[in-house]
């Protein structure tokens, strides 16, 4: 029997988070629909040896006499690369993105199934289908974890809250294509694959989001499909990505010029002075631009 949604989780070197994922799949409400494509980005052995026992477990767990797990191994590259290794294997007519570091719902997948078949009826055009991610309950969420989630800085879910049950407008979608947790056609995602030749952590996804709508392909926002990332947070370690993203900010504007992602105009103005406060807001923003200008 052929699975009806396709999970592709990239990983690199995690195995002990990477489980926890994946227990919180196999408590799906229709894990007897899904296959799970966990894609290894560089070899590591506790990542084969735990991969190798779910395939060797899940026999007896599920009615299907086949494992509901796929492993696939590539050489260091980065998770464009092995998002589009994991695609290219997908037997499902839906893939759903997630991270090794997502914790799903028990209904999440089953919200994703159920949207694309009501989008389906209302047009025969392909979509995409945005799920909710917040931190991690079990976490201690501290004041730069709730800011970071406030903001928008990590996610931008508070935005984009008015279209919850609806669609997010095309010249805005980009922006919140976030692969960790996202569903669409397999055959869009195998005719708009990632790029693979960028190796900076960053704006990928933003990159290929922006490639999708001029596709015409809409992203619909299903807040009911609910995730959890768990990945605490401190402010070194935030700081250090915001200094990334605006090196790969610089990147990426240089080989996709109509993707705008550093400040322009007036904001290129104002973020030299937001940088000066020592404000939440402040210290991201000089990490920033620290990173623009390596």
């Amino acid at each position: 029997m052929a699975p009806t949604l396709s999970i592709v989780i990239p990983t690199h070197k995690r195995a002990a988070i990477l489980e926890k994922c994946l227990e919180h799949i196999e408590a799906q409400t229709v894990r007897d629909s899904l296959e799970v494509i966990v894609v290894s980005d560089g070899p590591d052995e506790k990542t084969r040896q735990l991969l190798e026992r779910k395939i060797a477990e899940t026999p007896d767990t599920f009615p299907v006499k086949e494992s509901m797990y796929r492993y696939i191994e590539i050489p260091k590259s980065h998770q464009g690369v092995a998002r589009n290794r994991g695609v290219a294997d997908a037997r499902a007519s839906i893939v759903l993105f997630a991270q090794d570091d997502i914790f799903l719902a028990p209904d999440a997948c089953a919200q994703h199934m159920s949207s694309h078949a009501l989008l389906n009826k209302k047009t025969p055009e392909p979509e995409a289908v945005l799920g909710y991610t917040t931190w991690d309950p079990d976490l201690i969420i501290t004041p730069l974890m709730q800011w970071l989630e406030r903001s928008g800085w990590q996610f931008g879910y508070p935005h984009i809250e008015p279209f919850a049950g609806s669609h997010i407008p095309a010249d805005l979608q980009h922006r919140y294509t976030y692969t960790c947790h996202l569903s669409l056609p397999t055959s869009v995602a195998k005719a708009h694959p990632f790029l693979e030749d960028i190796t900076l952590y960053g704006w990928e996804d933003i990159e290929w989001g922006m490639r999708l709508a001029h596709a015409g392909v809409r992203l619909f926002y299903q807040k009911n499909a609910r995730a959890y990332h768990h990945h605490p947070m401190t402010m070194e370690q935030s700081l250090k990505r915001m200094e990334t993203l605006g090196k790969a900010a610089v990147i990426m504007e240089e080989k996709v010029p109509n993707l705008s992602l550093t400040p322009k105009g007036w904001k290129r103005l104002a973020y030299p002075l937001i940088a000066l406060l020592p404000t939440m807001k402040g210290k991201h923003t000089k990490a920033f631009l620290r990173g623009m200008r390596v």
